[in-house]
């Protein structure tokens, strides 16, 4: 029985339970089986979660990218491995075998070296969605630079402080980006971030639109006259599994973004075998995950997990709203696609559309569809499963972060029975904890807590770049001995998992611990609501009250607002009970977001608790407008 590719409930449980009582001797299995080490481990794991500190695959040797290549060539050398959709439904989409991605990753990595770069500096990366994005990070990978992605949509400020943090020698950008009918001036965001950076010494620019930029003399060039003049042949780097791949930012409570460094072994084991796993990916498939390299999602199941199985992964430059919000499912029917992974911010966006975008293209080819980035709501959950799976395709809710590497909880298609607004059961190797305010773990079925892992897995960060007490502080001291998630999670009666929102958004009122999902589920339900986000604010008699911030469907169309907040509550109050009723509602035409779709909560309490003297920053988020109109409206 092969513990890399789940077929069946029974299997699951073999292999889960094989994982938890003997994880090393599992995850070697896994790792000698399936993938192409130069040398092989002394010890399959260390760990020390009071420190912490966590080694896996102790003194092995490898490259990734012979894992995601090289490995691939002699069976699957015409196959594509990428299939890049432009933005522009008129361009042609573009298929990279696995032949082609070799030479233009050595291509790229031997420039990279003529330009001083060396195993263990730093390149930032400041691309859009286009092919050259995947190919800098294999690059990097290839001779041991380690990458920093950033979303090419993150302001000057945002990225010199990406770009300082990490000391990087390199930036990587394109002269501009296309998203949906405007183009974005990418260099000039560049340039305007570097006169904060002085360590950077060299910028490599991709043409893409073809616009007019400043070229600083002795620091820009143009990378095709360089890519045109290299060899296509660059011996890949022999990395220590434990050296360093790549830092990812994300945001920090505290405003200051935590650079979270992922090794280079355990991170490829693990990538490799949930996408096998969670996709059920097969060898002629071709899949697509629509979220931005620029997020973990990304760099996890658009180039790293997929490469490492020999798949075709599709790359999508455009939005999906453009030209119309029948995008994605004309993508779906031109390429066949067979398993899609979207955030449930797009599904509720696209939900809200004429059902006749959906129902015009030929979606049969898809198998399974994927949801990230946030616990879906049921609503939205029933919409993906009617009229894009047609009640055919398995939904799986995935949950995972930044720091984790990989998918952590999520049903498996066809094996895992799936229940709306659960992520289901542990992927194998995973052992989570419920916990209490007390420090002690919650054991059984039907209870809540603060979501723990309590055994390391091979995807985990190993530090936050620059700062170990950083990454002790935030994820291993609020429990010992576990990793704290910063989420709350609830366990049904047969051992469910469902993720309850981030801690800091379990509001006590009147002694009650209320999640902010599940009431923001309860009001989305409401035919006049399109989205809605929940916050505590100071109440003198229960503590914390609620405060409702609703989107509504069509702002003109609803008379009687009053009337809507007392059916809004009756809601909540038939869904969860009269204790999680809105002590005010405000109705707003947007929610203050970032660039990845998450509602930015932090901003939304201070608005409501009347504590706007320090917003932080708000320009990097997706529509920085919203929050100056959500103040003027504040309700007293």
């Amino acid at each position: 029985m092969s513990n890399y590719h789940i077929k069946s409930f029974d299997e699951y449980y073999h292999v889960y339970r094989k994982s938890v009582r003997e994880p090393e001797n599992f995850w070697e299995e896994v790792a000698e089986e399936h993938f192409l080490w130069r040398k092989k481990w002394d010890k399959v794991l260390s760990w020390d979660f009071n420190k912490p500190e966590i080694k896996w695959f102790e003194n092995a040797k490898l490259n990734i990218t012979e894992n995601c290549i090289d490995r691939h060539l002699h069976i699957r050398s015409d196959k594509t491995a990428i299939l890049w959709e432009p933005n522009d439904p008129n361009e042609p989409a573009e298929h990279i075998t696995y032949k082609d991605l070799y030479h233009r990753v050595n291509k790229f990595a031997n420039v990279l070296k003529s330009q001083g770069i060396q195993k263990g500096d730093r390149v930032c990366i400041y691309l859009p969605m286009i092919p050259e994005l995947a190919v800098a990070v294999l690059a990097c990978a290839r001779i041991g630079a380690i990458h920093s992605v950033v979303f090419a949509g993150f302001s000057s400020t945002a990225l010199a402080t990406r770009i300082n943090d990490s000391t990087c020698k390199m930036v990587i950008t394109s002269d501009g980006s296309y998203r949906g009918s405007k183009s974005i001036d990418l260099k000039g965001i560049v340039d305007a971030a570097l006169e904060d950076c002085p360590g950077v010494a060299s910028v490599l620019v991709v043409k893409r639109i073809d616009s007019e930029i400043n070229m600083k003399e002795g620091r820009d060039q143009w990378v095709q006259p360089l890519l045109d003049e290299a060899s296509d042949i660059c011996t890949p780097e022999i990395m220590d599994a434990e050296d360093p791949l790549f830092i990812l930012y994300t945001s920090g409570s505290t405003g200051r973004p935590k650079g979270m460094l992922h090794t280079t072994g355990g991170y490829m084991v693990y990538t490799a075998y949930t996408f096998k796993n969670v996709f059920q990916y097969r060898e002629d498939d071709v899949y697509w995950c629509t979220a931005d390299v620029g997020w973990i999602t990304g760099h996890s199941y658009i180039i790293y997990g997929p490469l490492a199985n020999g798949a075709t992964t599709v790359m999508f430059e455009g939005v999906p709203s453009y030209p119309d919000s029948g995008r994605f499912w004309e993508i779906v029917q031109k390429h066949k696609v067979n398993q899609f992974y979207t955030a449930p911010t797009a599904i509720r966006a696209l939900a809200k559309e004429d059902v006749g975008l959906v129902e015009k293209y030929d979606l049969s080819s898809l198998k399974v569809l994927g949801s990230v980035g946030e616990p879906i709501n049921e609503e939205a959950w029933h919409w993906y499963d009617n009229h894009v799976g047609k009640k055919k395709c398995p939904i799986v809710d995935t949950w995972w972060q930044t720091e984790t590497g990989g998918i952590m909880v999520s049903p498996i298609p066809f094996v895992t029975p799936t229940k709306p607004t659960y992520a289901t059961l542990p992927m194998p190797g995973i052992q989570p904890a419920l916990m209490d305010e007390n420090g002690e773990e919650v054991k059984g079925n039907q209870v809540d807590g603060r979501l723990c892992i309590k055994f390391p897995w091979p995807g985990m960060a190993r530090s936050v770049w620059g700062d170990h007490q950083r990454f002790k502080d935030t994820y291993f001291s609020a429990f010992e001995n576990k990793y704290f998630t910063g989420d709350g999670a609830l366990r049904d009666e047969v051992g469910y998992y469902r993720i309850t929102g981030r801690v800091d958004d379990v509001i006590i009122v009147s002694g009650h611990n209320l999640g902010t999902a599940p009431i923001e589920d309860a009001i989305n339900e409401h035919p006049a609501v399109a989205e809605s986000a929940i916050v505590g604010f100071p109440h003198d008699v229960k503590g914390n009250a609620l405060y409702g911030y609703v989107m509504l469907k069509d702002i003109g169309e609803y008379r009687d607002r009053d009337n809507l907040r007392k059916e809004i509550n009756q809601q909540i109050s038939d869904k969860i009970g009269p204790i999680a009723k809105l002590d005010k509602i405000q109705f707003v035409s947007g929610l203050p977001k970032t660039r990845s779709g998450k509602i930015m909560r932090r901003i939304l309490r201070k608005i409501a608790s009347k504590d706007t003297a320090n917003l932080g920053d708000t320009s990097t988020l997706l529509n920085p407008d919203v929050v100056e109109k959500i103040m003027e409206d504040v309700l007293v």
